[in-house]
């Protein structure tokens, strides 16, 4: 299996369904009670692309991108409207936004992440497909350029500090970005009928995260 560095057409994604899914199991207690235990450490999304589609045109490119992926074979570019920046979507980018690591004097890459807190809880998620021209840094505070005091990997989400640049022991070295959500179709056969279609029904296209 590989991943295809290309998008699904970003459109047609505005107007697809979905969102994160966690693993979690219940047993209910003689008594009544409940004991939970989450399975997966992490959430794992999952789209319906077929909800964006509104014409013949848009089912067209899905099958022009379905064949070109091999099915489920490989994977690829997803654009989450509800959640693809390292803020809400409604807000600007800013190089402080997310907290992605602290410098030790000698550590030179950093993960790109996004930290999801309610209360007293958090969440951190890992970032694998930043898009490309949209990653700011900032080292205590101070933005760094990109290409000159560090580089980034977009297929990895890891952020690179070139020599002389590398963060000192104790400085915060926080980040801002747009990102992908790397998926693959989740249906080897895609069942489409147009005389449905133009009636109403809309086609399921399944699309589901590939995690790290």
């Amino acid at each position: 299996m590989a991943f295809h560095d290309v998008r699904f057409p970003v459109r047609i994604a505005f107007g697809s369904t979905g969102g994160p899914e966690r693993k979690t199991e219940i047993v209910t207690t003689g008594s009544g009670g409940e004991e939970r235990n989450a399975v997966w450490a992490n959430s794992r999304r999952k789209y319906n692309a077929g909800y964006g589609a509104t014409s013949i045109s848009d089912i067209h490119k899905i099958i022009t991108f379905f064949e070109a992926r091999g099915g489920r074979l490989n994977g690829f570019r997803f654009k989450d409207w509800l959640d693809y920046k390292s803020v809400s979507p409604d807000a600007a980018i800013a190089p402080t936004d997310q907290l992605i690591g602290t410098g030790t004097g000698a550590l030179a890459t950093f993960q790109l992440r996004k930290t999801y807190t309610s209360g007293a809880q958090s969440w951190a998620r890992t970032i694998q497909k930043p898009v490309s021209g949209t990653v700011r840094v900032a080292v205590n505070g101070v933005e760094k350029t990109s290409g000159t005091h560090f580089n980034v990997d977009h297929s990895t989400g890891i952020v690179t500090f070139t020599g002389g640049n590398i963060p000192t022991a104790g400085q915060d070295v926080r980040a801002g970005f747009e990102f992908d959500v790397p998926v693959r179709f989740d249906v080897d056969f895609l069942s489409i009928n147009l005389a449905h279609f133009r009636v109403g029904e809309v086609p399921d296209i399944p699309l589901i995260e590939i995690r790290p």
